[in-house]
């Protein structure tokens, strides 16, 4: 990456500040089509991206060598010639279009060189950003459609595209590399992202930091929970793990050090919290926004019912805070004067202006990007509030800053644009979707441990985003139709089956009419839907259940999936904030991210609530009972993980944990049942704390 204060940095900060003003104008006011504004998206941050990213990376490092500098100009003037081809593609389409159109949809000398020029820059500028994954998968994606999908045998078979057809879909529609993908990317993702960039620059991340001191940091564990409370707030705004870590942790991980947290697990315990900024609404990695796309579901539901699963998140890590500190007897907080509430919010709760109208708008019913762009603005009024006040030169600096960091998410998102155009033609996602389902038995459980497995595996060389969206469309529908399943099986049981249900039934089954309607047990409403064909099992699926219950089902198969995506920022061998993590606080980075796997347990338990409870259903106080009974069952196994709560546990206890851990996370149990867990874990609570203090 060039140094942002070499010419070429230069170069990259005042055409940065060109693209944000077009994508706030585009967001705005513009009248350009979706098409037109994916391709200019694309042309613009791929120019960024050459810039930004030199072709040969070794062959920027200063040196006095003649040789060595004559070899970064070839460099550089390779990397401008890729830069200006991009945006070369992006004014072609627009001019293009309408002819081809007229010729009807016959390519001429020029489409060719322009389409396929078009694909390559798409691969070579994901290379240079995210690494050589996503262009393997998009050489193996198109190859596949016009080549070697014909050979292949058994369902992945297919017939085969021409390359003149594929490359249409791919370059001039609006469903491949500038389909819906790309819009979600120059409209949501890049407003959200610039709306982070000018909260950093009027100082957000110094007063997150601050207010998170003055709440929290005179509790057990002060400086761990910190780093917690801090990176749920930044994560909200930033929606980048890593960045999370870098920007939060070179303060929050010296300060836990200071107070007596090992290096390793105060480097754990800030990757674990970062990754969990990337599930704390609004921005949320940008997920909440490709989730609305593809779920038809509206961005502010998903951002509501994502809030408290991602403060039981969070939850799970700040026990583990907790339980150390104890363990350590950190009962004392750190010996540096802690801000003062007052103080903190006199000097800058105007920060928090912006996110109050953010909100807002968002309630009020605005759309997310117009609400971003007013937010912007709130956020340049809300510090002529402050002694800080933001001019001229910070504005400028908040857009270009904005534009450099959503470089390679443009890119990135673009480029994945391709594949999931393939997966779409093809057919694989329901192919993907089948086998999955066929190797899990109908398993629910197999199931998300099948998606756990695959989405470690992508992460290792996608990001997050990315892992989503290929884990989204290849996984989710198989996750919906099991989940959506299991409340079929369960309204049949309980007798509610509407009339025109019964009479698909009749055609299958006529001698099961009479049970029908009746209560029956959970086995015999399994066995009565597996003599349905897939068709009719979706046509009595509609009608037995609400649109209400079906839409919970296909947002909670989703949000599996973006979960479980999340686990590669923290589990080894391929953990990228652990090892940011790790540098800081200059730890051993494979333990560093051991021990950061260990604390992000809550990645795995919180997805099985989605599968088998209303989790994230309108019906609040469901859901508010999940949340107690959920946090109350995660502090247990936290304890028993660590064997210790306010004292040490004893081997027995932490079997104990476990059951009663179990036991309030069942979503099947009565209600009978979790209270006695409750008073069983009070009493062990208790029995820890008198043995402590003894």
């Amino acid at each position: 990456m060039r140094s942002p204060d070499s010419f070429t940095g230069q170069v990259v900060y005042w055409f940065g500040i060109v693209v944000a003003l077009v994508h706030i104008y585009f967001n705005t006011v513009g009248t350009v089509s979706e098409l037109y504004t994916s391709a200019l998206h694309f042309g613009m941050f791929g120019l960024l991206a050459a810039f930004i990213y030199p072709f040969v990376p070794t062959a920027i490092k200063s040196s006095s060598s003649v040789a060595l500098k004559k070899k970064a100009r070839v460099i550089l003037t390779i990397d401008i010639v890729i830069g200006l081809l991009a945006a070369v593609c992006a004014v072609y389409l627009i001019f293009a279009e309408v002819a081809l159109y007229e010729r009807g949809q016959t390519f001429i000398v020029s489409d060719w060189i322009f389409s396929l020029l078009a694909v390559l820059l798409a691969v070579e500028l994901t290379r240079r950003t995210t690494g050589w994954i996503i262009p393997i998968l998009i050489i193996i994606s198109i190859t596949y459609v016009v080549w070697w999908g014909r050979y292949v045998e058994g369902i992945f078979h297919f017939p085969g595209l021409s390359l003149e057809t594929q490359l249409y879909r791919s370059y001039f529609s609006s469903d491949g590399m500038f389909g819906p993908i790309a819009r979600i990317s120059s409209t949501y993702v890049f407003m959200f992202i610039l709306f982070g960039a000018f909260l950093q620059k009027s100082g957000a991340g110094d007063f997150i930091i601050q207010l998170a001191r003055c709440l929290v940091g005179k509790l057990i564990g002060g400086p761990g929970l910190v780093a917690v409370f801090g990176s749920a707030l930044m994560g909200s705004i930033s929606g980048s793990a890593v960045a999370n870590t870098v920007s939060t942790g070179t303060i929050t991980i010296p300060l836990m050090k200071r107070t007596g947290f090992s290096p390793r697990f105060a480097a754990g315990i800030e990757a674990a919290a970062s990754t969990g900024g990337q599930l704390m609404p609004p921005v949320m990695g940008a997920g909440a926004f490709i989730m609305s796309s593809y779920t038809q579901i509206s961005y502010l539901d998903i951002i509501t019912v994502a809030f408290l699963p991602a403060v039981l998140y969070f939850l799970s890590v700040v026990f583990f805070v907790r339980i150390e500190a104890r363990r350590l007897n950190l009962i004392e907080t750190s010996s540096e004067a802690q801000p003062r509430f007052a103080t903190v919010m006199r000097e800058r709760g105007h920060l928090l202006i912006p996110l109050v109208v953010l909100i807002g708008l968002l309630i009020y019913g605005f759309t997310p990007t117009y609400a971003a762009g007013i937010a912007i603005l709130s956020v340049i009024g809300a510090s002529w509030l402050s002694p800080r006040k933001m001019g001229v030169r910070d504005i400028l600096d908040a857009l270009a800053m904005g534009a450099r960091q959503m470089t390679t998410m443009a890119v990135l998102l673009v480029g994945v644009g391709i594949i999931v155009n393939v997966v779409s033609t093809t057919g694989i996602g329901n192919m993907f979707s089948l086998m999955i389902s066929d190797w899990a038995q109908g398993s629910l459980l197999i199931t998300i441990l099948l998606v756990a497995l695959a989405s470690l595996v992508l992460g290792m060389g996608l990001p997050v985003t990315a892992a989503y969206i290929v884990l989204g469309t290849l996984s989710a529908p198989a996750l919906f139709n099991l989940i959506a399943g299991e409340h079929l099986i369960n309204a049949i049981a309980a007798g509610q089956v509407p009339d025109m249900a019964k009479a698909v039934f009749l055609l299958v089954a006529p001698e099961q009419i009479a049970a029908l309607g009746n209560p029956m047990s959970y086995a015999q409403a399994a066995a009565l839907l597996d003599k349905l064909p897939p068709d009719m099992l979706n046509l009595v699926r509609e009608q037995v259940l609400s649109p209400a219950v079906l839409t919970t089902a296909l947002l909670s198969a989703h949000m599996i999936v973006f979960w479980l995506s999340q686990d590669s920022n923290v589990t080894p061998p391929v953990c990228l904030t652990a090892f940011a993590a790790a540098t800081i606080a200059k730890s051993p980075p494979m333990r560093t991210g051991l021990t950061a796997w260990k604390v992000a347990k809550g990645l795995y338990i919180v997805p099985l609530l989605f599968a088998y409870t209303p989790f994230l259903s309108n019906d609040w106080l469901t859901v508010l009972s999940i949340f107690f009974f959920g946090t109350a069952g995660i502090y247990a196994l936290v304890g028993a993980l660590q064997g210790y709560l306010e004292g040490s546990v004893f081997w027995y206890w932490r079997i104990v944990l476990i059951g009663i851990g179990v036991l309030l996370l069942w979503p099947q149990l009565d209600l009978l049942f979790r209270l006695g867990g409750l008073v069983v874990l009070a009493v062990v609570f208790v029995t820890t704390r008198q043995s402590a203090t003894r």
